[in-house]
């Protein structure tokens, strides 16, 4: 048996939501699981871009186990103290569609999960801010593949940039982003200015072999926000 399965679930618990709620001032389920080594990040990367048809999937326990953590998590948090805020959780695909948590698909259960708990010490001002960062919803991602191997599911076809969905990669033209301009990092102003004034936009990322992870190469952008902030910059 492993140090943490000696440890009481209580406790991994409670230290996890201790230590989330210490770093960003409000705590989730997801925080929980993941600080407790159930919930691998990357797994929960792959789940908000759409891969993952639900988190319960990836999450590294029976369901029992699932249900006993949430309800010891839920039982910290009343006894705690934070405040209740519902989040919503949409995935970062051009469809926005609302993400998934639970294999049954029970509304209870999944509003559970989407369950934020905030610090008491905030005041609502920052709270309400808070929350809505939250809910945000996240940057779409645009891959930039390291060869031409790969095909879209929908028509078969490839580009030079895709993105991941459903599990497997789909072009630009399919999932209605070819209209995009790409620009490049370099320019934080420039970016920061575009970034404010194209309604849609993704970011683009290449895998790095030398560093192990995707790095960021620039931003997909409406082509007419791009012109108009090139104008105004050099009036």
């Amino acid at each position: 048996m492993s140090r943490a399965n000696r440890v009481p679930l209580a406790d991994r618990v409670a230290r996890a939501a201790e230590a989330a709620l210490a770093a960003r001032s409000f705590v989730s389920a997801i925080d929980v699981l993941v600080g407790i080594g159930w919930l691998d990040p990357e797994a929960v990367e792959r789940w908000r871009r759409g891969q993952v048809d639900y988190l319960e999937r990836v999450i590294r326990t029976n369901l029992p186990r699932i249900s006993e953590a949430m309800k010891l998590f839920r039982s910290w948090a009343t006894a705690r103290g934070p405040n209740a805020s519902q989040t919503v959780y949409v995935a970062r695909t051009p469809r926005r569609q609302t993400l998934r948590f639970s294999r049954s698909g029970n509304p209870a259960i999944d509003a559970s999960y989407r369950t934020h708990w905030v610090s008491p010490e905030l005041s609502e001002r920052k709270r309400a801010r808070l929350m809505e960062k939250a809910s945000h919803a996240p940057e779409l991602v645009v891959i930039q593949p390291l060869n031409d191997a790969w095909r879209c599911h929908r028509c078969g076809g490839t580009d030079d940039l895709l993105m991941m969905e459903n599990r497997s990669p789909a072009c630009l033209r399919c999932i209605g982003l070819d209209d995009l301009e790409f620009l490049p990092a370099g320019d934080a102003l420039l970016t920061r200015r575009v970034k404010a004034r194209s309604t849609r936009y993704a970011v683009v990322v290449r895998f790095s072999r030398t560093r192990g992870r995707y790095e960021r190469q620039g931003l997909l952008v409406e082509p007419q926000a791009l012109a108009d902030v090139q104008r105004d910059l050099v009036r």
